[in-house]
């Protein structure tokens, strides 16, 4: 039987689509084995966000390379899209695939086999109109299920290498979704979380069907769906409609990433961002007003190129009135092939790092007085996994509904199930439960307690 290793660098998507790419190989007999194990396949799944991606993808395959050198080598993802040369120039490098046509990935295989020659199947994405199905029946991880229901980006942010990488945006077919999300629920996941490279984007290039029907669909059709997650949102996606269906569904959890990246209008100008902050402000008090308790996490990026020290406390004050509950800070970093890489007043690596910890201080600070919310209450967990910093000990860690992470005493058994627990202290990154009870698998789910 022979052998695949798989090493996923990057976002949720790759780590979806290498599961989806799995799939096919377990569909031609062949065997998992681990990544630093022999293998007669390997398949590294490449990330191009930032330059450090790149450099961390090329790592890899040399990696892969000296374990075997006898092993078919083959090289997919973002990185593999946006420089398919660069990458077939490395020595023992036996296949290239894009970001689409992984269904030929098992072809080119068999072609490099019988041929010896370097396979290049990377194509024009920018010419790719067509989202590509990749079934995931089931995960590795088994708690909670991602469902990638579009791929592509049209928004062209001047920090972004993405739409170069993915293409334009394109849907998965509503019946598709469904019916994989039917198999998932029918797998024993309680929770599922739509994901894409521009999620919420969905139906934009479909007739008469958007997001929110979409949502409203996966809820009346999914039988024994607990939890609908959104990986992330923007802020112009976030419609009076979607607004309608968040508050009428008891699956939606209450908790939504929408990316803010900068709080200041002349910083997202040069972005090339859809959005003003009055426009993002008026967004979320609408969001805060419909539904009482609601989790925001952002992403933000600081010392953009010519951010001064008034733009950026534009965006601390921005982040601070409006109480977010947790933020991903992240140093501007020079993506080559970007406008942003090019532009002049490039940020100071002190400067922004300083901005950075600033950031992460206020972050913490409102994740801890969100939590703190909850302390006494009663609130539903998917336990997930032991809690690594005491192995020993009976402790399992799991997110609420609205993407706390608790810490509470629990056994092997209820990890994927949901259980009651009590918030008995409130803190971050994480909070201390005592276990209440399990709940059974007709009970209906409540929303997090509201104020």
């Amino acid at each position: 039987m022979p052998s695949v290793a798989f090493h996923t660098l990057g976002c949720k998507v790759n780590h979806y689509e290498t599961e989806a790419i799995w799939q096919l190989f377990k569909d031609h007999d062949y065997e998992r084995v681990e990544f630093d194990h022999a293998s007669d396949v390997y398949v590294i799944n490449t990330c191009t966000v930032t330059n450090t991606g790149d450099k961390k993808s090329r790592q890899v395959i040399r990696r892969a390379i000296r374990k075997n050198p006898d092993a078919v080598i083959c090289v997919t993802g973002c990185y593999a899209q946006t420089s398919p040369a660069e990458i077939m120039a490395i020595p023992g490098v036996d296949v290239v695939v894009g970001t689409q046509d992984r269904v030929k990935m098992l072809d080119y295989i068999e072609q490099y086999k019988r041929e010896r020659e370097p396979v290049n199947g990377v194509g024009n994405i920018m010419k790719a109109r067509v989202y590509e199905e990749l079934e995931v029946p089931a995960f590795t991880d088994r708690t909670r299920a991602s469902l990638k229901i579009q791929e592509g980006c049209n928004n062209f942010c001047t920090f972004c290498i993405i739409p170069w990488a993915r293409g334009l945006l394109r849907s998965r077919e509503p019946e598709a979704v469904i019916t994989q999300a039917q198999q998932l629920v029918d797998a024993g996941y309680k929770e599922i979380v739509l994901t894409g490279i521009h999620t919420a984007g969905y139906g934009e290039d479909l007739k008469d069907y958007n997001f929110a029907q979409l949502l409203r669909d996966l809820d009346a059709n999914v039988k024994g769906l607990k939890r609908i997650r959104i990986s992330s949102i923007e802020a112009s996606q976030v419609t009076d409609e979607v607004i309608e269906v968040l508050n009428a569904s008891d699956k939606v959890v209450p908790h939504l990433h929408i990316p803010l990246q900068s709080g200041s209008n002349t910083v997202l100008q040069r972005m090339r961002r859809k959005y003003t902050m009055e426009m993002f402000g008026e967004r979320l008090d609408r969001l805060k007003e419909a539904l009482p308790g609601l989790a925001i996490t952002s992403d933000v990026i600081v010392g953009f190129p010519g951010e001064t020290d008034e733009e950026f406390q534009e965006t601390y004050d921005f982040i601070a009135n409006h109480k977010f509950s947790e933020l991903h800070v992240f140093p501007f970093s020079k993506r080559t092939g970007t406008p942003a890489a090019r532009m002049e007043d490039q940020v100071d690596d002190d400067v922004k790092n300083k901005r950075v910890h600033h950031l992460i201080n206020l972050s913490n600070q409102l994740a801890k007085e969100y939590a703190s919310r909850y302390e006494g209450e009663v609130l539903e967990v998917i336990p997930e996994e032991k809690f690594k910093d005491e192995p020993a000990s009976n402790l399992y860690v799991g997110y609420t509904a609205n993407y706390m992470k608790v810490i509470f005493e629990a056994t092997e058994e209820m990890v994927g199930s949901i259980v009651k627990v009590k918030i008995t202290k409130a803190g971050y990154p994480y909070n201390e439960g005592q276990f209440v009870r399990v709940m059974s698998e007709d009970e209906p789910t409540t929303a997090v307690a509201s104020f």
